[in-house]
């Protein structure tokens, strides 16, 4: 059995009164994978319309700007 056909034989047994939090509980979990969908896709989009994505820095490059030294590591 599948935990998605086990949550659904669970619901038979959750009593009426208790339903909205179920509903609220699934809410929130969809909610969470919307947004972080969402944020992804923004991430995704911004990288393909962002005109450096081609350059090329050199980790020790990148050290250097972050403020960051190579023997501190």
């Amino acid at each position: 059995m599948s935990d998605k056909e086990r949550a659904a034989a669970l619901l038979e047994l959750v009593p009426e009164y208790k339903m909205g939090y179920v509903v609220a509980y699934l809410q929130g979990l969809t909610a969470d994978e919307q947004t972080d969908d969402a944020f992804c896709m923004k991430l995704y989009n911004d990288y393909l319309n962002d005109p450096d994505k081609g350059d090329f820095v050199s980790f020790e490059d990148a050290l250097k700007e972050c403020g960051v030294k190579l023997d501190e590591l």
